[in-house]
């Protein structure tokens, strides 16, 4: 198990097709420790979502976890969810790779994309979006 001296944090990874966004709490998830996104790291817009910034953005993470003394991490990956895509985007396998590569150590890897129900509809309208 994880000593005394090591605190534990809650990695938050939000990844779309156009960006991914990591977030690193506290156990409580009320005090944020780190926050860094893929757009952060590249200076093209159109690599937001790929898997090398994300990777990129992961160590930085990783890093600047490790200098505040979080060692021991629980993991939730989100996609964006409801009636959009439920599967995370290119960006979230990578990112948690570089966490693991750098030194943290996951507890818990954890979905909580959320899932829609009854009344959500698309955007465009009864018929549409029109071409």
């Amino acid at each position: 198990m994880a000593s005394t001296d090591e605190k534990t944090g809650i990695v938050h990874l939000f990844s779309s097709g156009n960006n991914t966004i990591i977030t690193i709490t506290d156990i409580t998830g009320a005090e944020t420790i780190c926050r860094h996104s893929a757009g952060m790291v590249t200076d093209k817009s159109r690599l937001k979502g790929t898997p090398y910034p994300a990777m990129k953005a992961a160590k930085i993470m990783a890093k600047k976890a490790i200098e505040k003394g979080v060692k021991n991490m629980y993991l939730k990956v989100r996609a964006q969810g409801g009636i959009k895509s439920k599967i995370p985007g290119k960006g979230a396998q990578p990112a948690i790779r570089a966490l693991i590569q750098s030194g943290l150590r996951i507890i818990k890897i954890e979905d909580v994309t959320p899932i829609d129900y009854d009344s959500m509809r698309k955007k465009g309208g009864r018929k549409g979006r029109r071409v």
